[in-house]
């Protein structure tokens, strides 16, 4: 990868980790004061605000695992071990964030918007859960990448021995 795509890379990720964390500090409190204007109940309230704040954590924990991950490539490492633990987390991140999005259509669904908006969100859910796949699609297939070059060292070092 070009030195100059992962700074970009790198550039992005730290301005959508800053605006997240602007969001989790000032728009959360806002959102739970506009709820509580609403006449919207405590535990639905505090369900929901909490729903917000886990899925901004786990866009961060996301962020910072692909963040480890340029870093890798950087180095020309990230056909490795390593980086399983990074697509697992992220794997998990977004699968966390697919449930937390089926969780607001649920806490939507009884007649608290049109039926339409509780489609959408559970349409969101399922992207969200179809990204996961992908993720895991690519986990193997880097496992395959790193089984393969495993082999392409060996033979390549049994090839040394033979001239």
């Amino acid at each position: 990868m070009h030195r100059f795509a992962i700074v970009v890379l790198r550039v992005i990720i730290a301005a959508a980790l800053a605006g997240s964390l602007l969001v989790q500090v000032m728009l959360v409190p806002l959102l739970v004061a506009d709820l509580a204007e609403a006449s919207v109940g405590v535990v639905l309230r505090s369900t929901f605000a909490a729903v917000v704040v886990l899925e901004i954590v786990a866009f961060q924990a996301s962020a910072v695992c692909v963040w480890m991950l340029l870093n890798l490539v950087g180095r020309g490492k990230v056909f490795s071990r390593r980086a399983f633990r990074y697509v697992d987390i992220i794997a998990g991140c977004i699968a966390a964030a697919a449930l937390l999005t089926f969780t607001v259509a649920v806490l939507l669904a009884p007649g608290q918007v049109a039926p339409g908006v509780v489609g959408l969100v559970c349409g969101v859910a399922l992207v969200l859960a179809g990204m996961t796949l992908v993720v895991v699609v690519l986990r193997y297939l880097l496992r395959q990448a790193i089984d393969l070059d495993g082999e392409a060292r060996e033979l390549q070092s049994q090839l040394d021995e033979v001239i």
